[in-house]
């Protein structure tokens, strides 16, 4: 019986009650991934890194219940592995997704081929993506049917592999060499990208595979190592730096989401098996391996138990602190709007101050408005004896000083004007008689 279709797009409104259906048939992707609700980045990478290494096609052909649980697990983590899908999921279900159409039907029996073309074509572009162990390489160990070349202890080897493929080694150790722990190293010193693998024997006979490393650049060479060491040895990936240049605070408080710890920190008395990958698409890894007891690097192994306990208390930290900071964040950021908007208003108000004061210096002429010189405009009677008055005074200023000595000044003016209407009535009465004089006679 074939596995339901997980993540398929509808393209027909009338599908949408079929896919209503499917929504609530599906499993939590928390449960389906045996995570918390809380569970990090790394986590859930890990819990779906374990599935799809047992339910993989590759290795279940013939099973149905594999490839249907396989189908469900990378659904699962194509939910939660996206930050905005996950949000979705956890406020409204499996109907803000199926609503978002963002499901992505996946062709699951040629996944690994597709992922290589893509690593390669990306590869060539300069863009740096992780990639994945060939299928054709863990089938094999699987079956155990590779071949594997005994390691001694403290011995390194350097040899050449050939792309997407791999080698393997076989290490032997005490319970001495176990309790002190052991460290697994590769470098390539031409900067070859590789992977170290380390697989688990099974019953059947073969190899599945626990833990991998990707190499990554160190100074002058490429390098990955594994940490055996009887206490819990963290890995720490680093984070998408397209996300961290979008959102550098969130990044921030993130980076250590990525300090997981590794599956497998101790190993007991018996054979282990080693792989190195050649994770390179055009062309061979040249490499040097070695495994070593970590008994010579005591100092080493307490001074990095330490540094990782405190890595540790620095995430937890992170938590409250980002809380905090978001809050300060906030009312900062209010602040300097207020500030910006202060400063607006000012600059505001001493401009229109200075384009007054320009008004008045830079015209000649200053226009008044109309009331005020309607208020203060003289009228015309008021002008009329202002002229009268101006006139009047011309004319005494023209007039010769009187030879009585009478005062020339207004109060004599004034006492003249007075008596002139009795002189003007006295003449009147004398220019009245009539005399008859004769011009002939003589007088």
């Amino acid at each position: 019986m074939a596995g339901p279709k997980f993540g398929s797009f509808k393209g027909e409104k009338g599908e949408s009650a079929a896919a209503a259906g499917a929504a609530a048939q599906r499993r939590d992707p928390y449960e389906v991934l045996g995570v918390g609700r809380n569970a990090t980045e790394q986590e859930i990478k890990s819990a779906f890194r374990r599935m799809a290494l047992k339910y993989h096609p590759d290795k279940n052909a013939d099973d149905p219940i594999a490839s249907e649980k396989f189908q469900e697990a990378t659904f699962s983590y194509n939910i939660l592995s996206d930050p905005d899908k996950r949000r979705q999921y956890d406020s409204s279900g499996f109907e803000a997704i199926e609503a978002d159409s963002q499901e992505l039907e996946l062709d699951l029996s040629s996944l690994n081929t597709v992922n290589t073309v893509f690593a390669a074509l990306f590869s060539k572009l300069g863009v740096p993506i992780k990639t994945t162990v060939s299928a054709t390489v863990l089938e094999e160990a699987l079956n155990g049917s590779v071949e594997i070349s005994q390691l001694q202890l403290g011995k390194s080897v350097c040899r050449k592999v050939e792309k997407q493929t791999a080698h393997f080694y076989s290490v032997d150790i005490t319970d001495k060499e176990a309790k002190m722990g052991l460290v697994c190293r590769v470098h390539s010193t031409a900067k070859s990208k590789f992977k170290l693998l380390y697989f688990e024997p099974e019953d059947n006979g073969g190899l599945s595979l626990a833990l991998q490393e990707d190499s990554a650049k160190t100074g002058k060479v490429t390098s990955a190592g594994m940490f055996f060491l009887g206490f819990p040895v963290y890995r720490f990936e680093q984070n998408n730096s397209a996300a961290a240049a979008k959102d550098p605070d969130s990044a921030f408080f993130k980076r250590l989401d990525g300090f997981q710890p590794c599956e497998v920190n101790e190993l007991k008395a018996g054979t282990h098996y080693f792989a190195v990958y050649g994770d390179n698409f055009f062309k061979s890894a040249s490499y040097t391996i070695e495994v070593v007891c970590a008994e010579p690097f005591s100092a080493e192994k307490e001074r990095l138990r330490s540094v990782e306990a405190k890595i540790i208390a620095k995430r937890s930290e992170l938590s409250k602190f980002e809380s905090e900071y978001r809050e300060v964040l906030a009312k900062f950021t209010e602040m300097t709007s207020r500030y910006a908007q202060e400063m607006q208003t000012i600059d505001d108000l001493l401009k229109e101050r200075n384009a007054i004061h320009a008004s008045y210096t830079n015209n000649p002429t200053l226009q008044r408005s109309s009331s005020s010189s309607k208020g203060k405009s003289p009228s015309k009677g008021s002008k009329h004896e202002d002229d009268q008055t101006v006139k009047k005074e011309k004319k005494s200023k023209s007039q010769p000083m009187p030879m009585d000595g009478s005062r020339g000044d207004d109060e004599g003016t004034k006492n003249k004007k007075e008596k002139k209407p009795k002189d003007r009535i006295r003449r009147k009465k004398w220019f009245n008689i009539h005399l008859k004089v004769d011009k002939r006679r003589p007088c």
